[in-house]
C-alpha cells in the first residue's frame, strides 16, 4: 500500500491513535468522535480529522469512528496488520526491560532474537528468548527478520548498526544516543531518554 508524502508528525501520531483507540475498545465502546479522540492523545480535533485525510475518508459526519473499523485502518496504514520479528542486540540492563516490556505485543512486534558481546550470556534464556553471541549477527539474515533494538553503550552503536544493515534489517530502534549512520533504505529511530529529561526543567517554574 502506498501513500502520498506524508508529514512525520502525522505518522509519529498514528500509533499514538492507535492506542487510545485500543483503550477505548477495552471500556467497551463501539464509537469515538474526532474530539473525543483529541482529547485522548491531547491535540485538536482538527488536527485528527487532517492526519486521517491524508489516508482517505474515515469515519461518517455526524456519527464519527467505528473504532474497530479504524483500528483496523491505522494498523494497515502502518503496517502491523500482519506479526512482525524484532531482533534485540545488547541484554544488559536495559536490553533486558525491553524483552521484559509487553507494550510490543499489541502492536503485533514479537523479539525472538537477542545478542550480547558478553560470553556469558550466550546460550542463557530471558524471558523466554535465547540469547545469542553478537558474532552470529551475520545470519541474521537467514531468519527473514528485518526489524531490530540496538540496546548497546554508545561506543559500540555504529558497529552493530553496520552489521545489522549487512544482515538486511531496514528498520532500527536505537536506544544509543549516538547519531548512527545508515544508507537511505534504511530507517532509524532514535530515543534518547536523557535528552527529554534535559527538556522538562525549562518549563518548571
Amino acid at each position: 500500500m502506498r501513500y502520498r508524502k506524508i508529514p512525520n508528525e502525522t505518522v509519529r501520531r498514528l500509533p499514538v491513535y492507535l492506542r487510545a483507540l485500543h483503550i477505548l475498545g477495552q471500556q467497551g465502546k463501539a464509537s469515538t468522535s474526532s474530539t473525543d479522540l483529541a482529547d485522548m492523545v491531547a491535540v485538536n480535533s482538527w488536527q485528527v480529522r487532517k492526519d486521517f485525510s491524508y489516508f482517505g475518508a474515515f469515519g461518517k459526519p455526524g456519527s464519527g469512528y467505528e473504532i474497530d473499523g479504524l483500528k483496523k485502518q491505522i494498523a494497515r496504514i502502518l503496517r502491523l496488520d500482519t506479526e512482525h520479528k524484532v531482533a534485540l542486540v545488547g541484554v544488559g540492563n536495559l536490553g533486558s526491560a525491553v524483552l521484559a516490556y509487553a507494550g510490543f505485543a499489541p502492536y503485533g512486534f514479537d523479539i525472538v532474537a537477542a545478542y550480547d558481546c558478553d560470553p556469558k550470556k550466550a546460550g542463557k534464556k530471558i524471558h523466554n528468548v535465547t540469547v545469542e553471541s553478537v558474532a552470529k549477527l551475520k545470519d541474521l539474515r537467514k531468519t527473514g527478520i528485518n526489524l531490530a533494538i540496538i540496546a548497546v553503550p554508545e561506543s559500540a552503536a555504529q558497529q552493530i548498526a553496520d552489521q545489522l544493515v549487512q544482515a538486511g534489517v531496514k528498520g532500527i530502534l536505537n536506544f544509543s544516543p549516538l547519531h548512527i549512520q545508515v544508507p537511505k533504505r534504511v530507517k532509524v529511530i532514535t530515543i534518547d531518554i536523557a535528552v527529554d529529561m534535559a527538556r522538562l526543567p525549562y518549563y518548571m517554574s
